[in-house]
């Protein structure tokens, strides 16, 4: 079961929402990418994040940054990198963001986990997500699924699906529904600096559904991300936070900045004028890049979506047709 957080932070989720609906845009974001880190051990063809030379935010930044987080809509907080398994502080992060009131979501790729505490961490850890995929070329991870589904916290895999890779996909799904883990799966999305490894749509769509089907309950990417990504329909109501402490926004695709959340109220920022202007250049880009986190979040919007798109976390799997 999911542990409860206080009351009042669902209520005013809730109100958020109700908020949302009214205004016709996502003003107040559910989801938040917090990337702790731009170093990191991996040099990813469709990612262009790693800067070994980056200073990260000090402890006491990134504790003010959680604080703001806690009193805001987000609620869910998805620690990234980078690899923040990098930073010295790690553990006393994980200790301070499971006080606060969100759920807590931990990315990873590092191939050497078991030189990590992960199951004291796992202890602060909500959703453990492991990145493992062809880019990060740690395939040789997912012979050890079991051992980290014994961790103790919900475990997916997240797998990035590459024009190149699409067709080795169901391998990898195979063996995550056998070791009895989730999946995630997202496509290599270009980036400014990066080649193009986008899949086909259709294919990626189709092949998703077909493995949907023959392995059900384990792979919980939304379907609703095809036709948003089809109609061009990305959302704020999922935001990324730079490893400078500053906020994405629009988006992290367009590198625009918005303010230092250390030093700016969350929720006070997104009701002005500026955050405004900043969602309808959103609503005008023409770039529609698929970015996951932008285009799957109008499935984590309703409590309907959000049971449908959830389900694989608390279902069984079932023996696969």
């Amino acid at each position: 079961m999911l542990r409860i957080i206080p009351v009042k932070k669902y209520l005013k989720v809730a109100k958020s929402l109700i908020a949302n609906r009214i205004a016709g845009e996502s003003v107040y974001p559910v989801y938040a990418s917090f990337k702790l880190t731009r170093r990191c051990h991996f040099s990813c063809k469709f990612c262009n994040i790693k800067d070994n030379s980056a200073v990260d935010m000090s402890t006491e930044k990134v504790k003010q940054i959680l604080d703001n987080l806690s009193k805001s809509s987000v609620v869910l907080v998805s620690f990234e990198g980078g690899e923040p398994l990098l930073r010295p502080d790690i553990r006393e992060l994980l200790q301070y963001a499971r006080s606060k009131n969100f759920y807590l979501l931990f990315t990873t790729s590092e191939r050497k986990l078991e030189r990590y505490p992960m199951k004291e961490f796992a202890e602060y850890i909500d959703f453990l997500h492991i990145s493992i995929d062809e880019g990060h070329g740690n395939l040789e991870m997912l012979d050890r699924l079991k051992e980290y589904a014994s961790y103790g916290t919900r475990l997916s895999i997240q797998i990035v699906v590459e024009k190149e890779t699409l067709g080795a996909l169901e391998n990898k799904v195979k063996l995550c529904y056998e070791a009895g883990a989730n999946v995630v799966i997202m496509p290599a999305v270009q980036m400014d600096r990066t080649d193009n490894h986008f899949p086909d749509l259709e294919m990626f769509e189709t092949e998703m559904k077909r493995l949907k089907r023959l392995y059900p309950y384990t792979t919980y990417t939304p379907d609703g991300y095809f036709n948003a990504v089809r109609k061009g329909i990305c959302s704020t109501a999922s935001v990324v936070i730079g490893a400078d402490g500053y906020l994405s926004y629009p988006c992290h695709i367009r590198d625009e900045k918005g303010p230092d959340l250390s030093q700016v109220d969350l929720m006070d920022w997104l009701k002005g004028e500026e955050a405004k202007s900043a969602r309808e250049r959103m609503k005008n880009c023409g770039r529609n890049c698929g970015w996951f986190q932008y285009f799957s979040i109008s499935d984590f919007v309703t409590p309907a979506k959000v049971i449908d798109a959830l389900r694989p976390l608390f279902k069984k799997h079932q023996s696969p047709k």
